[in-house]
């Protein structure tokens, strides 16, 4: 029980780093695009490196993000592959859940 409770924690941390990431990434690329509107030749130039530099830390992060969340991935795929029952029985009882809440929308 301990060990999913880990998982879960370690697997939140990491979405939360990924979504602060990509926020500052956003942040950063409406910035620079503001600022490119006036610039011309040179500074031109100079913008495109920035934001190529910021896409290749982005990229960077991303694989990060990627390498962090493969100890998760792979003790959900040693869960489903120990316990392939139990994960037939979950999934027909979230099917069933799902297919009764959409049957009474209409």
């Amino acid at each position: 029980m301990a060990r999913k409770s880990t998982l879960k924690a370690d697997a939140e941390q990491i979405k939360d780093q990924a979504f602060s990431e990509l926020q500052a990434l956003i942040e950063e690329s409406d910035k620079l695009l503001k600022d490119s509107s006036t610039l011309v030749g040179e500074e031109a130039e100079t913008l495109r490196a920035q934001v190529g530099l910021k896409l290749k830390q982005a990229l960077d992060a991303v694989g990060g993000v990627r390498e962090k969340a493969k100890p998760a991935v792979d003790a959900t795929e040693d869960y489903i592959g120990g316990h392939p029952w139990q994960t037939v029985a979950i999934s027909a009882g979230f099917g069933l859940v799902v297919g009764l809440l959409l049957g009474r929308r209409s």
